[in-house]
């Protein structure tokens, strides 16, 4: 049998975030199993290297500073990339894959690729990360609130509550590339098929108007094995991720305070200043880490009580419930988006409702509550159903069988 070949596509060539780690492992779990898989990205000075790496499209970093002209020509690129067309046909015709897979692709190599490996006949997939098929601003959320008014085609809501950075110039030019995208046809008629990480996210975008049959349920995933369990607990609870107004840390912190419990933050963002003064305002048992990563994030996140997940917006499916689970952790989430179906209520941890410190306070006493075993037996629940269902080789064996819907088998 000749060796297929998958072509992995995604902004990054390295693990900047979330969606970067599942492109990576994605390339990874098809290379245990023979596919040669080749890389198709952005050039950048953290990438991992590749062979391939000649065919990556050149940098685009809208932080730096840049002149007027590269500017522009970089909000040309962010609408629609012939650069990135030409290279993708120029690595199709060196390495010719069985079937494309793209993650994160807008702003940096933009769906014009699509256009690309359609007229070559190549099938092609993209995982769903966040909601920029239906929001221009992808995230559903204006001012720290959840905002559905682009529904119904509604766009120009984009630029009246310039919802990109608060900046006029940046959300009009989203809502430009939206109009362009859309009318292009560039993901609903070049893509085969959409893999959404979560029931919510899948029943969401039905809502918009894609139909059901483009959008495919295949779960994230962790490798078990890789994490240890049997961790002594100590006398915290925890949170690991960006300090910004979604992620609900002020609703967090006002319940941790009600509820008398330790409280552990690891992360850095753009809110760190305004929440450690409401911390010392309302006098609560909160512990700032900064940024934590790596094993000291595992043992972090393995010696708590619970990991908290206090969300104010529509997650899609995050990875740290899989990883605290893992670790033989519960958590405890915020009804909101699709964390509520990965967590069974009292069996692998508990949710409260979104944005409402009372409930929280009230879930995060219940959890203190417990004894440690109960804890730690509610974490192994957690362990030994995404052993089962959100294994690597689930995974895999769904992205193989929804593969072959498409021909490839």
């Amino acid at each position: 049998m000749p060796q297929k070949r998958l072509l992995a596509i995604n902004n990054y060539f390295y693990k900047r975030g979330g969606a970067e780690a599942i492109f990576l492992e994605h390339m990874q779990l098809f290379s245990e199993i023979g596919w040669d898989v080749v890389p198709f990205a952005m050039q950048h000075p953290d990438n991992n290297d590749s062979p391939w790496s000649e065919y990556f499209v050149s940098e685009i970093e809208y932080g730096r500073q840049s002149s007027a002209l590269t500017k522009v020509a970089q909000a040309g690129k962010i609408i629609y990339s012939f650069e990135a067309q030409r290279s993708i046909e120029a690595l199709i015709e060196q390495a010719r894959p069985d079937i494309a897979h793209a993650h994160n692709v807008y702003h940096h190599l933009s769906p014009s690729i699509f256009a690309t490996l359609k007229k070559a006949g190549i099938p092609t997939v993209m995982t769903v990360h966040d909601l920029k098929l239906a929001c221009p601003a992808y995230k559903m959320l204006v001012n720290g609130h959840v905002c559905e008014e682009c529904k119904g085609g509604r766009i120009y809501n984009v630029v009246r509550h310039r919802c990109i950075y608060g900046s006029l110039v940046l959300s009009s030019l989203v809502f430009l590339e939206t109009i362009v995208h859309r009318g292009l046809g560039l993901y609903r008629n070049k893509v085969d098929r959409f893999v959404v990480p979560s029931k919510f996210y899948r029943e969401k975008l039905m809502e918009w108007g894609w139909p059901a049959e483009q959008l495919v349920y295949i779960p994230n995933f962790v490798d078990t094995q890789a994490f240890a369990t049997g961790w002594d607990e100590g006398d915290y609870f925890v949170f690991a991720g960006r300090l910004a107004p979604e992620k609900g840390l002020v609703t967090l912190i006002h319940a941790a305070a009600k509820a008398k419990q330790r409280l552990v933050i690891a992360g850095t963002g753009p809110d760190e200043a305004m929440l450690k003064a409401l911390v010392q305002e309302l006098n609560a048992d909160v512990t700032f880490a900064g940024y934590v990563s790596g094993e000291n994030l595992t043992r972090l996140i393995g010696q708590s009580k619970a990991l908290i997940l206090p969300s104010e917006w529509y997650e899609n499916a995050p990875v740290s419930i899989l990883e605290a689970y893992a670790l033989g952790r519960p958590v405890i989430g915020a009804a909101i988006g699709g964390i509520p179906e990965m967590i069974r209520e009292g069996e692998t941890g508990m949710t409260a409702v979104a944005g409402d410190a009372d409930d929280l306070g009230r879930v995060i006493s219940a959890m203190a509550h417990l004894t440690p075993a109960a804890r730690t037996r509610m974490g192994m629940n957690g362990r030994d159903w995404i052993a089962r269902d959100f294994s690597a080789d689930a995974y895999r064996n769904r992205m193989i069988d929804l593969y072959a819907t498409l021909g490839v088998s």
